[in-house]
């Protein structure tokens, strides 16, 4: 279990086109390089005038194709959207850990800062699942504009213990993913989307991050949603009210 763990937390689809084939015609495939040299694809949409551009860290499975939906919502409402598909996803080289999603992270925010010129209060990062780990990672960072946080968790022994009653997950884990001693350390505005029905990463986890979080915070609950069936409509008006009210849309 302690080898084989990492292809227990993470479950890369390498298989992925162009983001015309997905409906994104308007969207442009770029190429980044961490740190370590590993070449990562990402897509890309600029913001109209005054709108943010939101960064989005994915989850732990499929790649880019599978959140297409959500780009064009995100697109169609006025925002500027990269989304990054990790080492190993789609057609970014190597292997997911926990180290590389953060090298991928900061690769993500040096194109989008010094690349695309973008300035950091211009900027909400997004996480989703696996990805809020690293979205809170980048958060303590960067002096964004906004923090959203899909379906967190505290750190991955968490879920991980829930999964797995049986093993010493504390014992065994790599990648821990801490956002729970993080998060502490953001001042930026946050918001948080979970399922009351999540049996993957219990809503109890989130509420205990957003906790610890600082204020401004605002959580949105959804009843009978469990951990990938959100309504894509309703989280994007979410986002742009949110963005509003915290005048992040000027």
């Amino acid at each position: 279990m302690y080898g084989l763990q990492r292809n227990l937390m993470y479950h890369p689809n390498p298989n992925i086109e162009a983001p015309a084939s997905y409906g994104l015609v308007d969207f442009s495939a770029v190429t980044l390089t961490a740190q370590d040299g590993t070449k990562l694809e990402a897509w890309y949409h600029p913001a109209k005038e005054n709108y943010p551009t939101i960064i989005h860290f994915h989850g732990n499975a499929g790649n880019l194709s599978h959140r297409a939906d959500f780009f064009s919502l995100v697109r169609d409402a006025g925002f500027g959207i990269i989304g990054v598909d990790y080492r190993g996803y789609g057609k970014s080289e190597g292997s997911p850990s926990e180290e590389g999603f953060y090298q991928d992270g900061r690769a993500t925010m040096y194109y989008v800062t010094k690349t695309l010129s973008i300035p950091e209060n211009k900027l909400i990062i997004y996480g989703e699942s696996i990805g809020t780990g690293v979205a809170v990672q980048m958060a303590t960072e960067h002096k964004i504009a906004g923090l959203i946080l899909q379906s967190p968790f505290t750190t991955m022994a968490a879920p991980a213990i829930i999964q797995y009653p049986f093993l010493p997950v504390n014992l065994l884990l790599k990648d821990r993913y801490d956002s729970l001693s993080k998060i502490v350390n953001i001042h930026v505005p946050v918001l948080f989307f979970h399922g009351e029905n999540d049996t993957l990463v219990p809503i109890e986890l989130g509420k205990e991050l957003f906790a610890k979080a600082n204020e401004p915070k605002q959580a949105i609950y959804y009843p009978e949603i469990g951990h990938n069936d959100y309504e894509l409509d309703k989280l994007v008006a979410a986002i742009v009210e949110f963005s509003a009210v915290q005048q992040i849309i000027k």
